[in-house]
């Protein structure tokens, strides 16, 4: 599980964790079953505090992402999947529809629009 914690944005570390795993396990990268990594060693591989990474831990599980169970760990269950990717799904199109008013205020045309978002699509792609 990699995870890379910026200290550039103004999201909280242990956010900066929960939104990853959730990427991780969105895009498939980890499965239900499959055990992450103990708090005390996710802590000491990013250098953060335990804490931080409990908070993770615990908004992952309460949003249904992980199980944890004392003495065996932390597994990723995968019962919110559909959920999260609809609501994703749902967040892409609220800024495609802004990005459309703002093309059509501006005079954009579909064909420009298009064009723009194939080339975000594969810049994203290359990071």
């Amino acid at each position: 599980m990699n995870i890379i914690i910026s200290n550039n944005t103004g999201k909280p570390i242990y956010e900066q964790i929960t939104d990853q795993v959730k990427s991780l396990i969105i895009r498939g990268e980890l499965v239900p079953g499959e055990q992450i990594p103990s708090m005390r060693v996710l802590a000491k591989k990013l250098h953060i505090s335990v804490i931080t990474v409990q908070r993770a831990y615990e908004d992952l599980q309460r949003d249904g992402f992980i199980e944890t169970t004392i003495g065996r760990g932390s597994f990723i269950s995968g019962q919110n999947i559909d959920f999260v990717l609809e609501e994703k799904q749902k967040q892409l199109e609220e800024y495609l529809q802004k990005a459309v008013k703002v093309a059509r205020e501006i005079g954009v045309d579909e064909g420009k629009i298009i064009q723009l978002v194939r080339i975000f699509y594969e810049e994203v792609g290359e990071e």
